[in-house]
């Protein structure tokens, strides 16, 4: 016995949203990387590189080869102080 076309039309509609929002998540993720791939698993360290990098070239994606530090930068501290209560 043959399976009902039907049946078919629910399962086509199924597998094209899944395609939809997979293909939309892609794009949503790459658009908000700067089209790179998304970062995953960053640490304490791949963080305060990303905040260097947005006070460098404003974006957090962006990398600079300039040596020379833009100007106001040699005053920007990026340490931040410990609260502690003693």
């Amino acid at each position: 016995m043959g399976v009902p076309f039907e049946a078919l039309l629910p399962y086509g509609i199924v597998i094209t949203m899944f395609g939809v929002t997979g293909a939309g998540l892609y794009v949503s993720k790459r658009f908000l990387n700067e089209g790179k791939k998304p970062r995953w698993n960053s640490d304490l360290w791949d963080r305060q590189m990303m905040e260097r990098d947005l006070r460098i070239t404003g974006t957090l994606r962006g990398q600079s080869s300039n040596h020379i530090a833009p100007k106001g930068f040699e005053l920007s501290n990026p340490w931040k102080i410990e609260k502690r209560i003693y």
